[in-house]
This record gives structure tokens, sequence and C-alpha cells, in this order.
């Protein structure tokens, strides 16, 4: 029978059931054995009543089974002889079978096969039950207790002490009951459990549940920066010694601890955690170098120098969390559930976006909206974005209160002004004026309160922005006798009413927030002080820049032509700058000049000689009213300078001696059409630019350039002839009726959209030109026997006749013309590679020429597929009306690339063959199809009638196929059959397979392009590891393979999760040589949002963790899919299989990999677009990859799978930890 309280509350769990015969052990063995699990803090269900008379199992009983995890049966001689007992019995089973409720027996001085086998005592019970109780009953009995017996479990003899059995039965317990508890931590810690498995690696743990017993002392010791402003150093270094060497009231008034506490921490091995740890000397002060071999100390700080300081072996920076579990976090607070309603996910986005992954933030503020209304919710949103949340910035400010001087200073300028701006732009502005401005933008970054984005932009967090700019708020109630502004409200009260002081440092206004204003013009007299002036039109929208609301909404002030500015100025950013220049302004300390659109019609007289020796960039651009530019021989740090679309500039300076000035920096282009008189430009320049100017001439000055190879005009000039280094010249548009005269120099010259309608060139062996572009022309004839020639653009012209060219031509362009016959005219053109036809009237094109590669016929009027040359490498049939193909593999043997999108096609023999259809046409690509090794890639989307894809070929780069919606089944030629190494040198390229909106394919074709993405990763991983020289900041090799569907295969994917991260173990290398990990991975989201694949990134965050965590490495990987896609509609779940380069990584006896993952929406077309979308679903595969050599690469086989992901003699798939 079973012994426990009285009563049960349903609502409370136990953890263990004892189940016993109560005349047997009750006064001995269990009795012992119940103190033993009480004490060492279990739960154990306990009912004192005795079920002896032979009535069924009580509910008290049968609950507490039901709510206990696991059950411990005492089998003693006369337990079958109680009917109580085998009802727990068989109700345990039961619960064993459908619950996985553990079942744990005692074979207490009985013989565990007489339990098995029913025999012994246990023989005589169940006889005695058969003759009194149901058939059906005592059966059911028999089979629960025979079950029993083929358990392992503890047999307790006369070998030694009852104690130590005891001792083994609790502890065995404990293990079983920590096995059940789920490995990832507590719901309510979202994201937590990479942090954890990064601490417990390096602590040498395996478990977070129990501490190693190697470890004496356990402490935590939280806010220690708190802590010791209340209780004092010495205090806190008592307590803590105290608590570690189990010693009531230790005083050590000294700065260092000695005899005999020094010694005696010596010998305790314990594992401390010091939490906010502000000073590596309170480090040191609690006596940590004392602790004994084998101590872990665990130290949190808010500042990356006092780890370094401190002499950490290892700094792990906790990351913030994921979208995905901030939302989880933020609801659990907010709504108490994890799943929010309908209409309030608009608002809790938002929410966690404000927070950016900050669990105290999303904490403070879902419990504030607990149990709020909607409308409630929205005012909390309106509310953050002027005032930040209190108790999130007193936390926040413990961070800031702790900096000196200068570097308090430099945050408050970035908070305020600088975030999101180029850090070297920043950094010289704060330097100008702050003695040590880099050093302390790098304290910061170390401190955590600035973040350097892609190495190039400086950033904060934004409720650190907020509390940053709090903090000035406190300065004082009024405006204007604060340092910084930038509500827009505060900065108009103070210029509206000439509130300004000495006291203000910067001005940062969003013009978008204000209608016109007008303020007085002695407004900033009284700003001795100012160092910025940042007024400018700040639009999250492109196409927002085109509205005319925004033209004409500035600042102003009547009857003045200038204002006073002070000299102190590093930033003068204005646009439209209202008046009409800069007179009374000293820019010796500017380093930032912007007055786009601004109303000058001179920035300062040209008579004053200013020290402009700060200053890095000047933007003047449309600035319609600027007529002249000043002298700027003082600027040689100049480095940018723009004035695009000065209609009324009628000269430039000379800009010779600006030696520092960047190429791109300078240019005129559109919108200068006043500008007659261009001076010296610097002699470094390569290429101009003066398309712009409203100059008859290129100026004699441009003689001096004797590096200038690239020009651009508007207006052809005699003085281009003396340009003998020339090699491109760009007329482009330009309103000239006959061919120019050009330097024998010139190798590439543009006259598209010239009015020029013949063109004769004679042969001239002197004459370099190899390209000349006269697309969107006037030519109506062409005769051209330049021999230099090679490539001719004619597309677009109103040619009717084919054209006179020389045989030495390589590519013609002839697309958008007239023309309707063709075939003959190409015999003589021996050389030619290219021709392009699209969109012309031709119907019949016979191309014999073994020379050319590629071949466009897009568009045109064909109804038969062309008879072509065998070694095309290119051939484009897209759009075009041909219905039937019949084509020999040996005419495809070269060919690479076949584009056939959004054609009429009905049948492709020997390559895409359409079964005949009276209603819908079908594709059908036999397995003889395809059988030539070199094709790379396959265009058939919008193929809307496309059925069938049978025996493609397997290692094609680009196949796509989005929007074929009546696609039904996909197959693929077996790989052995084909060579990877036939790819070449293209492994840099992104492998990208699209099947977008495909709603019709089938399971097997689904599992044959799952299949096929691990064969192209399997064989690319090979390439990869052996790749060291490829650019990072170039697009990366990878491999991005999509369809719809919410499925990852389990057979491809053994490490699945039902989140965005997981972990597995790392297989062991059975090899004697090195070797490479290479990450398949496997994500399921929704992109019902997304109308553009491109502007997908798929980012995986992972690091590998060698043995113990001991030592591990962080890496990060992105992926994306290069080229412009058209805008699409997708619907629902879509499975993405991904790798790249950047996911195979050397092995370093790594045991484990953490992997979390991210798809960003960097959407630029549309304003509210989500910022990233959520990863609901992913799997992951690794491949290994032997360093020695390429035969026998892949170590890894697909577990369950014939097909192999490569030929491989070893298995080594990783599993789930």
């Amino acid at each position: 029978m079973s012994s426990s309280s009285s009563s049960f509350p349903g609502q409370v769990k136990h953890q263990v059931f004892l189940s016993f015969r109560g005349e047997d052990t009750r006064l001995n063995f269990t009795a012992h054995l119940l103190k033993a699990l009480k004490d060492s803090g279990l739960n154990v269900f306990f009912d004192e009543d005795t079920l002896e008379k032979g009535e069924p199992l009580s509910p008290a009983v049968s609950q507490g089974i039901a709510a206990s995890n696991l059950s411990i049966i005492v089998l003693s001689k006369e337990y079958a002889s109680s009917k109580s007992c085998l009802a727990e019995v068989s109700n345990i089973m039961d619960r064993k079978h459908t619950q996985k409720h553990i079942a744990l027996p005692i074979f207490y001085h009985v013989d565990p096969s007489d339990v098995r086998n029913l025999g012994g005592s246990f023989k005589t019970s169940f006889e005695d039950h058969e003759s009194k109780r149901p058939t059906d009953e005592v059966k059911q009995w028999k089979t629960a207790f025979a079950e029993v017996g083929t358990l392992k479990g503890i047999h307790i003899k006369d070998d030694k002490p009852e104690t130590k059995y005891i001792n083994e039965i609790v502890d065995d317990v404990t293990r079983k009951l920590m096995n059940t508890v789920p490995r990832s931590t507590s719901e309510k810690l979202f994201g937590m459990d990479y942090q954890k498995k990064i601490i417990l690696g390096l602590i040498e743990q395996e478990d977070c549940r129990e501490v190693s017993p190697k470890f004496e002392s356990r402490l935590f010791v939280e806010n220690v920066r708190e802590k010791i402003k209340k209780q004092g150093n010495e205090s806190l270094r008592n307590e803590l010694l105290s608590k570690l060497l189990n010693e009531k009231e230790i005083c050590i008034d000294t700065p260092s601890i000695g005899y005999p506490y020094q010694e005696r921490l010596n010998n305790k091995r314990v594992l401390v955690v010091l939490d906010d740890i502000s000073d590596s000397d309170q480090i040191d002060f609690m006596g940590v170098e004392h602790f004994g071999l084998g101590s872990k100390i665990i130290i949190t700080s808010r500042d990356r120098q006092v780890l370094k300081n401190g002499r950490a072996n290892h700094i792990h920076e906790v990351k913030k969390l994921n979208t995905n579990d901030s939302f989880k976090l933020f609801s659990t607070f907010a709504l108490k559930m994890l799943n929010p309603a309908a209409d309030f996910r608009d608002l809790l986005h938002k929410f966690v976006k404000y927070a950016q992954g900050n669990p105290l933030a999303l904490k403070v503020l879902g419990s504030k909206l607990y149990s709020k209304s909607r409308k409630e919710w929205e005012s909390e949103v309106d509310k953050l974005k002027q005032y930040a949340e209190p108790k999130i910035s007193r936390i926040l400010e413990s961070s800031f209160d702790g900096l000196g001087v200068v570097e308090k200073n430099i945050f408050l300028d970035i908070a305020c002004f600088f975030k999101g701006e180029p850090l070297d732009i920043a950094e010289k502005i704060l330097c100008s004026y702050y003695s040590g401005a880099t050093c302390g933008i790098r304290n910061l970054v170390d401190k955590c309160l600035l973040d350097i984005k892609d190495d190039i932009f400086i950033s904060t967090h934004d409720m650190l922005e907020e509390m940053g700019k709090d903090i000035i708020m406190q300065e004082s109630r009024h405006p204007g006798k604060r340092s910084r502004l930038w509500n827009h409200k505060d900065v108009k009260e103070v210029l509206k009413y000439n509130k300004g002081t000495d006291l203000i440092e910067g001005i940062k206004l969003d013009l978008t927030q204000i209608d016109n204003l007008q303020f007085c013009a002695t407004t900033f007299e009284k700003m001795h002080k100012l160092r910025y002036i940042d007024f400018k039109f700040r639009l999250n929208n492109i196409a927002t820049l085109y509205q005319d609301q925004f033209k004409y909404k500035k600042l102003y002030a009547s009857q003045v032509e200038s204002i006073p500015l002070p000299d102190e100025l590093r930033i003068l950013r204005w646009d439209h700058y209202p008046f009409k220049s800069l007179s009374g302004f000293n820019p010796k300390n500017l380093v930032v000049l912007r007055l786009r659109n601004g109303n000058m019609k001179q920035l300062w007289n040209e008579d004053d000689h200013m020290d402009l020796v700060n200053l890095r960039e000047i933007d003047i651009s449309n600035c319609k009213n600027l007529r002249k530019m000043p002298n700027f021989s003082g600027a040689i740090n100049l480095k940018l300078l723009r004035y695009s679309k000065c209609e009324s500039l009628v000269e430039l300076p000379c800009l010779d001696y600006l030696v520092s000035l960047f190429n791109y920096g300078f240019r005129i282009h559109g919108g200068c059409s006043s500008l007659e008189k261009i001076s010296q430009v610097p002699s470094h320049f390569h290429s101009l630019d003066i398309s712009g100017i409203g100059t008859q001439e290129v100026p004699n000055s441009i003689e001096h350039l004797i590096k200038l190879v690239s020009l651009l005009v508007k207006k052809i000039s005699i003085n281009i002839s003396k340009l003998e280094s020339l090699f491109e010249l760009d007329l482009s548009n330009c309103p000239i009726i006959k061919f120019p005269e050009i330097p024998r120099s010139l190798t590439e010259l543009n006259l598209s959209g010239t009015q020029i309608e013949e063109v004769s060139l004679p042969f001239d062996s002197l004459c370099n030109l190899q390209t000349l572009n006269m697309s969107g022309s006037r030519v109506k004839k062409v005769s051209i026997k330049l021999e230099s020639l090679r490539n001719l653009d004619l597309s677009h012209c109103p040619l009717v006749e084919f054209p006179e060219i020389p045989k030495s031509l390589t590519s013609l362009n002839l697309s958008g013309t007239l023309i309707e016959e063709v075939s003959s005219s190409f015999e003589p053109l021996g050389y030619l590679k290219d021709i392009y036809l699209s969109g012309t009237r031709v119907k019949c094109v016979l191309v014999k020429l073994e020379s050319l590669r590629c071949l466009n016929l897009s568009r045109c009027p064909i109804m038969k597929f062309p008879e072509i040359p065998r070694n095309l490498i290119r051939l484009d049939l897209s759009g075009t009306q041909i219905e039937e193909v019949a084509l020999s593999l040996d005419t495809l043997s070269n060919l690479h690339y076949l584009n056939m999108r959004a054609s009429s096609i009905q049948k492709l023999q020997c390559g895409i063959v359409l079964f005949d259809s009276k209603d819908i046409p079908s594709v059908d690509v036999p397995s003889s199809v395809f059988r030539f090794k070199s094709l790379k890639g396959l265009r058939m989307d919008h193929c809307r009638s496309l059925k069938l894809l049978l025996e493609l070929p397997p290692y094609q780069q680009i196949l796509y196929l989005h929007d074929c919606t009546s696609l039904e089944q996909v197959s693929f030629a077996d790989q052995n059959l084909y060579q990877f190494d036939s790819l070449g040198d293209d492994d840099d390229y992104v492998f990208s397979m699209l099947f977008c909106n495909c709603f019709n394919l089938n399971q097997e074709s689904i599992d044959n392009i799952e299949a096929n993405a691990m064969i192209k990763i399997g064989s690319l991983a090979k390439k990869w590891a052996s790749r060291c020289d490829w650019d990072p900041l170039q697009h990366i090799p990878s491999l991005v393979c999509c369809f719809p569907g919410n499925k990852i295969s389990a057979n491809k994917f053994e490490c699945q999760s039902m989140k965005s991260s997981l972990t597995l173990k790392i297989a062991p290398n059975g090899c004697s040589g090195s070797r490479f990990l290479a990450f398949a991975n496997c994500l399921v989201a929704d992109i019902t949002h997304c109308r553009h694949l491109e502007c997908l990134e798929y980012i995986c965050e992972y690091q590998l963790a060698a043995a113990g965590g001991s030592s591990y490495e962080k890496f990060k990987s992105k992926v994306f899919l290069i080229g412009a896609f058209e805008l699409e509609k997708y619907m629902g779940d879509y499975v993405f299989i991904l790798s790249s380069i950047d996911l195979v990584k050397e092995d370093k006896n790594y045991e484990e990999a953490s992997l979390e993952f991210y798809i960003r929406n960097f959407n630029y077309y549309e304003e509210e677009a989500e910022e990233y979308i959520e990863v609901v679903r992913c799997g992951v595969h690794v491949f290994y990859v032997a360093a020695q050599s390429d035969t026998d690469a892949i170590q890894t086989r697909h577990a369950g799978n014939k097909r192999n992901f490569s030929n491989d003699d070893e298995e080594g798939d990783a599993w789930p930890k």
C-alpha cells in the first residue's frame, strides 16, 4: 500500500509517489527512505490511510500517481498479497506507457526473477486473488507486476547497510528526475539557452540543474556596484568570505586578506559569481586570487576594459534577444500568453522594436501594459517617442554616472546628434573639440554604451539614446537653458521667441516636423558655445523626397541677407538655407558644411581669406541662386565637394591645390547649365564628368590632366582631340548631327541618343576605336570599315537594312531595330561572338558561325527553334512563340545557359518536351535530355503551362522556376553521370534554386529538390574547404534553395528545432587527418509580406565549442540572393535550404555547435516593411570534409536514405545534444 499525506491538493505537482506493503516495511526501510527523500528536498506523495479492506484504488492515490513524475515500488515478499498495491502497480505501468511516467522497482529481499515469472511467494498471492477477484482484473495485475520485474531497479540484499542502499536510491531518483526536466531553460527565460551554454562551458559544467560536487562552496553576489555604494568594500568582502568559509562574523579591515583566511581560501575550490563589477580593483579586493586551484569565478560587467584589467581568461558578450524571443518574452508579461490576439500584434511589434532585444525593457514595459486596453497601449507607444521609461532609465544611468567628463559629453553628443553617422566624420568633429575623443569613443564602445555598425557607422541602443536625451531634459525646464536641443517643439520655442542662451551647444531639427517658421536674425548671437547646427529633412521613404510639400518648408528671417553664426560651429547642415550668404561667419572650426537647396548667392566674399584647414566636406547641391564659389585655397583637407544642379553657377575656383579631394567627390552632373568657366582641376583626376555644364567648349585647362582617361561632356569641342591619353569619351545625348573628330588614342565612344543619321567610317590603320555605342540615335545608314572595331551597338535605331560592318566585329547589338532578315548577313563575320536581336521583326534565324557564343532572340516573332552552332554558350528565347523544339545533344554540347522564361513552349525534345494538350500545355523533360555536362543555368520562370521537369542536370548553378503555377513534378538525373568540376571556377557564384509560387509540387518532387540541394552543398563544401582566398567584402559563395512548404525533412536534417535556434553535437573525427565542418541549414518562415526575394538576408550566428566548453569561437554567416527580381506576391510558409563558404570551418576538435537564425527584410521599397521575418522552425546537417585531398572528401551519409549526398566511406552525422 502507499503511505503519504492525508489529503492531496490536485493543483500541487509531486515528484515521487511511494508504493509499498505497509506491514512489511512501514516501520523500517520505507520510513527511512521517506525521510531521506524529503531531506533531499523531494516532494513525496504520502497518505497515511491504509487500503487493506479491498476497496478500489482511491481517487487520492490515483491523483497522486498522476501528479508525480516518478514512482518507487518497494517490492517486499507480501507485496502481491495486497490488492491495493497491485492496483497501484497497474496504474503506474499504464501511466508509464501513456505519459512517460518513471517506475523504479526496489527488490527488497526478493529475487527479481520471481517478480518477472510470478514465482515464489508471489505465485501463492496471485492464486489466492484468482479465486476471489474477476479474471480480467487479476490478469491485468499479473501483466503489470511481471513487467515491473523486467525493469532495471535496485536489489537490496544483506551485503551492506540499508542506509547505503537508501543513499543510492535517492541519488538515482534525483538523477532520473533531472533528466525529465527539459534541457531548455525555463519557458519564461526566452533566448537564454545559448547564453547558458556559454557559461556552462566556461565553468566546465554539463548542466545548470546541478552544480558539480568538485566545488566545495558556491556563491552568487548580486549587484556588487550597488552594494559597495551602500555598505562599502570591506563589509561586502567580509560577507562573501563568511559564506565561503562557513564562518560567522568574519571581520577583515585591511586592504588585503592575510593569515589565516588566505590559507583557508587556498584550500577551497569554489564557484563564485560577482555581478556588475564596475572596477577591476573590486575583483582583487574580494580576494579571488586566493581561491583554491580549480575555482571558477564568473564576473559580469558593463565595461569590457574592467574584464581585461581583471585578467579574465574568456570574455563573452551577452547577446540581445532575437525578434522571436523578444515577442515571446514581451507577450508573457504583457498578455500572459505566447500568441497575442491579432488586434494587439501591430502594437506589440512596436514595443519589441523599441526594446531592441533588451530583456529588462521587455519585462518592464510588458508588466506595465498587463490588463491595459488597446487605447492605453497606443498612448504608451506615443509616450515612449518622447519620454524614456523611468524604471529603465534609472538602471541605465548607473553606467553613465561612472564616466569621465569628456566621455559623458561625447556620449551625449552622439546620443543627440551623431547616431547613424559615419564614424570617421563623427570622430573628426568630436576630435576638433574634445581632446582624446578617439580614445573616449573606444572606451564607450568597451562599456557597451556605443556600437560601431559594420565598422562604419556609429550607433547606440535606442534606450541608451533616450537615456542621454533624458539627462539633457533634466538640465532645465526651459529649452533655452539646456545644452542640446533636438525636439522640434523645443527648437521652435527657442528660435521663434529668441530664447537661446550661451548654454546651448547643439541644435538638431527635422524640418519635416515643422511648418514655415520665421525667427529673429539675432537668434544665434547669444549662443556663443554652439557647435552643431543640423537642420535637415529626415525622410524614411525615398519616394517622399519627390513630394512638393517638403520643398518649401524652411526656416527664414525677414529682411536680412545673412545672420551672424558662432565661430565655434563644427557642423553647419541646413537644408533650404534661407539667406543669401554666410558673410560674418568665420568657419575656422567647421568640419562639415551642407547647405543643400540653399538660397545663397555666394558663400562668403572672395576677399575674405578664411581659415578652412578643418573643413572635410562641402555639399551645396541644388543651390539654384549660387553664382560663384569662394577661394578654397585653405581647405587642404577637403575630401568631398558636391555642387550639382547649381543652375546659376557661372564659374568654379581653381581646385588644383586640393590634393585630398576624392575624384568621385568632384562632379558637375546635371543642372549646372550656366557654368561657363572651369578653372584648373586637380591633376590627379583620372576621370571627369562635366556633362552638366553650360559652356560650349571643353576648357583649355583640361590639357594638363595627363592622367585623364575618361571624359563625359555634353557639347563637343576641338580641345578633346588634344587629350592624347583619353581612352573613353561619352557624348551621349549631345545635339550633334555629324560624327565627331576624335583623338586616335580613343578606344570607347558613346554617341547614344545623338541626332546623327549616317555613319561612314573608312579604313584607318592608326585608329584604335574598339567600342562604338549609337543606341537610340537616328542612324538609318551604317558603313563602317574600321578593322579595330570590336563592339557595335545600334539598338533602337531606325535601321531597316542590315548594316555594313567590318569582319573584325565580335559583338553586334541590333535589338529594337526594324530589321526583318539577317540570316545570310552573318556569313562573312567569322569573329562574331555575341548577337543581340531582341525585340526585332526577325522571324527566321540561321546562324552557322562557329565563333558564336551568345545569341539573344527574346521577344522575336519566331515560331521555330533556330539552327544554332554547337559552340553556343548562351541562348535567350524568352517571350518567344516557339511551340515545338527538336535538338540533338551534340548540338547543345557546350550550352551553359538557356532562357525560355515566359515563352509559349509546348514541346522541347532532347531538352524540354511539352506533351501536346488541347487545354493546358504540359512540359516533359525525358531522361535523355541535357546529357551535356556544361549546362549551368536554366530559366523557365513564368512558364505557367509547365507541368513536368524530369531528369534535370544535378549541378546547375541557376534554376529559376518561380511562378510556374502548374508545375507538379521535378526530378534530377543521377549525379554520377555528371562531373561537378565541369563548373570550372564559377563556384564564387550564388547557387539559386527558386520554386516560389509553385504550389502544385508533389511530395516526391519536393524530396527531389531537397536531395539535389544537399548534393550541391556536399560538392560545394569540398571546394569551399580548399578556398582561403575569397574576399568577404565581395559576394559570398553560397547556395539558396526555396519552395513552398512548412516541413523540414527529418532524413536530410537530423537536428531540428521548433524555434529559431538549436544545439548539436559534433561527431568525433575518426580519421587520422584534419577535416572541415560544413553546415547546411534549413529554415521555415512566412514570407507573405516580402515582395522582393533579394531583400531577404539569411543570417546565422553560430558558435563552435571545444571539449567541455573550455574554449569556443563565434562566427556569423550572411546569405542573400544576388540579382534583380521582379516584384512578386508570395503567400504562406516557405522552406529555405542554405549554405555558404562562411559556414565551412576547420575542425579544431570541436564537440558542440550552437546556431541561431534570423531572416532580415531590408526592404527599401516599402516604408512599413518588417525588419525581421520570424523563423518558425530550423534544421541543420553537418558535412565532414577531409582536408587532405578531394578524394573521399565528404565523410557523411544521409541517415536512413539510400542516396548519399556524395560518395563517401564513413558515417559522420551530427546528432542533437
